[in-house]
């Protein structure tokens, strides 16, 4: 069986360790690999700060080319959040999200229908959770704190995660699509400042060893 991992810096292994972002080997394409053995193949096509729209634009080429046997998507921080250097210039103006909810449904969407329409089989994860206080004080540091009064009026930096999950597990469900809740087994498995890295959106590397057994667990069947 041929799987392709299909999204963002997460996928592609990126972790925030000592105050630099880095890529680790032991991706949780890399460990998914050794746990489903030589018999099958795992193809890591993450892309560092890619969100659903560049998915989109990318899949013909990095995964149905492929010809894969099933696609595992795992999209949405980068979709969900902002700009922040322009929130820190006008923390009083109206900002939308990077790629606003409805058009990171469809491109959902999109994927499902391509995907399942060469043949493979579509399997989405739910977004990772955050740690807000610690990505609050990362953002913080590379902007500066005048973005604390927009956050705050808008809801706080998890409210946006909190609801574009929900809607992805909605169309989940309406489309019949096998998923992997990764967001609640995650939470569940150990404490989130052991399994997010410094700054509290990337996993550490404990992290994407737990993420890899998630994975796996949730392949079973398939």
């Amino acid at each position: 069986m041929k799987i392709v991992c299909f999204g963002d810096s997460v996928t592609r292994g990126v972790s925030y360790i000592r105050g630099r972002l880095r890529i680790i080997k032991e991706t949780y394409p890399s460990i998914l690999q050794e746990y489903l053995g030589d018999q099958n193949e795992v193809l890591n096509k993450g892309v560092f700060n890619d969100n659903s729209d560049l998915l989109v634009k990318r899949l013909d080429k990095d995964v149905l080319s492929q010809k894969p046997d099933a696609v595992l998507i795992q999209i949405g921080g980068n979709d969900c959040n902002f700009h922040w250097d322009e929130v820190a210039k006008r923390p009083d103006d109206e900002h939308e999200p990077i790629v606003p909810l409805n058009r990171y449904l469809n491109n959902i969407k999109v994927m499902i229908d391509q995907i399942k329409e060469m043949g493979a089989v579509p399997i989405l994860s739910t977004l990772l959770p955050l740690d807000p206080k610690r990505y609050y004080e990362h953002i913080s540091r590379m902007n500066n704190k005048s973005i604390a009064h927009w956050i705050a009026a808008c809801g706080g930096i998890e409210h946006w995660h909190g609801m574009y999950n929900r809607a992805l597990k909605k169309i989940i469900k309406s489309n019949h699509v096998l998923s992997i809740d990764i967001r609640t087994a995650f939470k569940e498995s150990n404490d989130l400042s052991v399994l997010l890295s410094d700054d509290g959106i990337h996993p550490s590397p404990e992290g994407y060893s737990v993420m890899a057994g998630i994975i796996k667990q949730g392949l079973r069947g398939l």
